[in-house]
């Protein structure tokens, strides 16, 4: 996404739609991985992955994680026809939470990452509350019974 995303109308609706559809539950975790962070990002995905090694500290376990081999097997077995290039992947990709791709946007410190990290946040919020205001509804329906 190279061209300038602006944070009204249409485009915005795009950008956090395009954020939303690559946010994950992984261990009751909404995270987005690596290689989708780093497209938002506009780098590679071995570049996120070099800073993150370089700023180690900044990336606390709640942060960031390593999904395991079985994670990713049954990752790709949801997402085999619609997620290109997992074959191809050398190592267990890194799962970032919302702390931890704004701490991304941090490190990378390029306009678009931080342009973008406002994206990531909005589309997280958004999430919680779709979730939150579903899970209220299910309350109420289970009273009603």
């Amino acid at each position: 996404m190279s061209e300038k995303v602006k944070d009204n109308g249409r485009k915005g609706t795009i950008a956090l739609e395009r954020i939303e559809s690559v946010i994950l539950l992984i261990r009751d975790e909404r995270v987005i991985l690596d290689n989708d962070l780093a497209r938002l990002y506009g780098i590679e995905t071995r570049r996120l992955n070099e800073q993150v090694r370089r700023n180690a500290d900044r990336f606390p376990h709640d942060f960031m994680f390593q999904v395991s081999s079985e994670e990713f097997e049954t990752l790709k077995s949801h997402f085999a026809t619609s997620r290109s290039g997992w074959d191809g992947r050398r190592k267990l990709p890194l799962a970032f939470t919302e702390h931890g791709a704004i701490m991304a946007a941090s490190v990378l410190n390029t306009p678009l990452a931080v342009e973008m990290s406002i994206f990531v946040v909005r589309a997280f919020i958004r999430m919680r509350s779709f979730l939150a205001s579903h899970k209220e509804l299910a309350l109420k329906v289970g009273t009603c019974q």
